[in-house]
């Protein structure tokens, strides 16, 4: 039986009067089809979009994809992808993994992960070269074999397709990208904002009350800068993201209640 989910109505006003809204940037984007992505037992998905230059100034050694400036174009666009979770199937749960050991392992709970770096989660993906290449700008990560690592861990077991997982994946951060939240975090780049005004903001986009289906992740000194934003989505609804009634709730994240939003170049 499918388990309650809290939906919540459109709110008309717009943050600091940002133009548009969820309605417009739905509008403007290409249905997406019937998802193959939803799965027999998944709740919901759990879209994960990092923002880079805070992820890039965040570690102390940091990875190739943030040296190269080639590879940083996706960063310009706003968030880049980082992944496309499924909840803990069903099956899984009623042979005893618990939500925990989901979130940590993935599907290494049933294929160990091979020892080393990403490269060796998985054989390169086959997708489509039109495909690809948007991934190539979309996900910076996946010259360090990001794609690859996600799709073992999050997606193989569970059989769900590559060039489905990417491809909507990507349809899912272009509409974030391309919203009146995607705008607020643009515009305040290299700026400090207060936690609640990234709820706000997500809130006017997408409707009252949606900010429960953000969850902020932050790190560095006090957890003061933005290296990644989640949202939650129900598993039978992608196709209607970011529609309001395609959002569900999330668990709090870890951030300040000011923000740091770092900067392409700082």
């Amino acid at each position: 039986m499918k388990r309650s989910r809290s939906y919540w109505r459109p709110k008309r006003a717009l943050l600091l009067g940002l133009v548009g809204g969820w309605l417009a940037v739905a509008s403007a984007l290409p249905a997406l089809a019937s998802s193959p992505l939803a799965r027999e037992g998944v709740d919901h998905y759990t879209l994960a979009l990092t923002w880079h230059p805070g992820f890039c100034a965040s570690r102390s050694r940091p990875p190739r994809e943030c040296r190269e400036a080639r590879l940083r174009r996706g960063a310009e666009d706003g968030f880049v992808l980082h992944g496309l979770w499924a909840s803990l199937p069903d099956d899984l749960r009623e042979r005893g993994v618990t939500r925990r050991d989901w979130w940590r392992q993935g599907c290494f709970l049933e294929t160990p992960r091979p020892d080393g770096g990403f490269c060796r989660a998985h054989a390169p993906l086959a997708l489509p070269e039109p495909l690809a290449s948007r991934l190539d700008r979309a996900m910076p990560g996946r010259a360090s074999c990001l794609d690859r690592y996600q799709y073992a861990k999050h997606a193989a077991c569970l059989a769900l397709p590559a060039e489905a997982l990417f491809s909507t994946s990507l349809e899912l951060l272009e509409a974030v990208n391309d919203s009146a939240f995607g705008d607020f975090v643009a515009l305040h780049r290299g700026g400090v904002v207060g936690r609640n005004a990234l709820i706000d903001a997500f809130e006017a986009a997408f409707g009252e009350g949606t900010g429960r289906a953000l969850r902020l992740e932050c790190r560095g000194r006090g957890n003061r800068l933005l290296t990644e934003v989640r949202i939650g989505i129900d598993a039978e609804a992608l196709e209607r993201f970011p529609a309001a009634d395609s959002l569900v709730r999330l668990g709090r994240g870890r951030c300040a209640t000011r923000v740091s939003i770092a900067d392409v170049d700082g």
